[in-house]
């Protein structure tokens, strides 16, 4: 299987966006309100916390962007909001030839949004498509690959939709954000869309990012005090993405170690091994017999996270061993017995290999 995973961040990378994202924070925020949990409520002249209008200038800077709003309701939320403040209900958007994500897919049902279908991995389709649509009215594009052989680039197919309309685009970041060199809106698009939770932040918030037009649309409408994200929750965002980079450059680099180790024949009865995004970028290991299931029930017994909480949450600690995607099962139904997903979170290859190595031979 041939796959075309994103080139993620060097830890040195990583580094350097750490400093930006607290450099950006000193100018924005007074040294003591750190030190604080934030404040609750919506302020007069505000009408949200004003350490949570604070954090989200801080999130525009980080992104070179115009505007953030901090949302409830983490990626799936920001998705949901992002769709509703650049189209109208029973409008048409462009979407790539492959399954949507199952949550994007709901949103785009309640709002009855229509697809306009383009294989965004040829971009003259993607300039055929619209042609022949002129009544649609935005584009969505998801950073990760949605099938197996994916191999387009966000700024191409950006650049493609812009060069042959003024259609707004929205950009799905989620599993992406802070792993690879420029975000959606970084890349030309209007909206960028992501899970706070995703980057060690707190549960259920959700970040979108970019044209100014947009945002204070959403602004206007979420008014209500239930809608606000609290102070205390807007600072968890800011200490969660100083953070996330590192770690997550440090775990793409544990990635690439193992599947050299791996491909290097160290487990006799692993087959292959290979990176892909699916949708985080993941270790994806299969082995020469029909193993995976019982591989799996084994791993769980000598440490190994059995299921994803927030994909790369702050709780997630241990390597997760997992079954692969139904988008993979869905390209060769046969893997689904032979091939799973493992992601390194906080681990090193000599702890994902020990736990793989072990589960193997209780199996065997």
């Amino acid at each position: 299987m041939n796959t075309s995973p994103l080139s993620s961040l060097s830890v040195q990378e990583a580094a350097s966006l750490q400093f930006k994202i607290i450099d950006c924070i000193t100018k924005r925020f007074e040294g003591h309100e750190i030190l604080t949990r934030g404040d609750l409520g919506v302020i007069p002249g505000f009408n949200k916390p004003v350490i949570t209008q604070k954090a989200e200038q801080v999130i525009a800077d980080i992104f070179d962007a115009e505007a953030c709003i901090l949302v409830r309701g983490a990626g799936t939320g920001a998705i949901r909001l992002g769709l509703h403040s650049i189209l109208k209900p029973g409008e048409k958007i462009l979407v790539h030839k492959a399954p949507v994500y199952n949550t994007t897919a709901v949103s785009m049902e309640m709002m009855n949004i229509s697809p306009a279908v383009a294989d965004y991995n040829d971009l003259s389709d993607v300039k055929r498509v619209m042609i022949n649509n002129t009544d649609i009215k935005g584009a969505l594009i998801q950073y990760t690959r949605q099938k197996p052989e994916d191999a387009y680039d966000m700024a191409q197919v950006v650049k493609t939709i812009k060069e042959t309309s003024s259609l707004p685009v929205l950009t799905d970041d989620n599993y992406a954000v802070m792993k690879v060199s420029r975000i959606g809106i970084q890349c030309g698009a209007d909206l960028s869309c992501f899970s706070a939770f995703k980057l060690l932040g707190p549960e259920g918030v959700g970040v979108i990012v970019g044209k100014a037009v947009y945002i204070q649309k959403l602004v206007r409408e979420n008014y209500s005090g239930g809608m606000q994200v609290q102070g205390h929750e807007a600072l968890d965002v800011l200490r969660g993405f100083a953070y996330a980079p590192v770690a997550l450059a440090v775990q793409a680099e544990v990635n690439d170690e193992c599947v050299k180790r791996l491909n290097s024949g160290e487990i006799p009865c692993v087959k292959q091994a290979f990176l892909a995004n699916a949708q985080s970028k993941v270790l994806l290991v299969e082995f020469k017999e029909d193993i995976a299931g019982k591989v799996l029930k084994e791993a769980e017994k000598l440490g190994a996270a059995p299921n994803p909480v927030g994909a790369e949450s702050k709780y997630e600690i241990v390597p997760m061993f997992y079954r692969i995607s139904g988008t993979f099962q869905s390209a060769d139904p046969a893997l689904k017995n032979r091939m799973i997903r493992i992601n390194p979170m906080r681990s090193g290859a000599d702890t994902i290999l020990r736990i793989l190595k072990e589960a193997v031979e209780r199996v065997i």
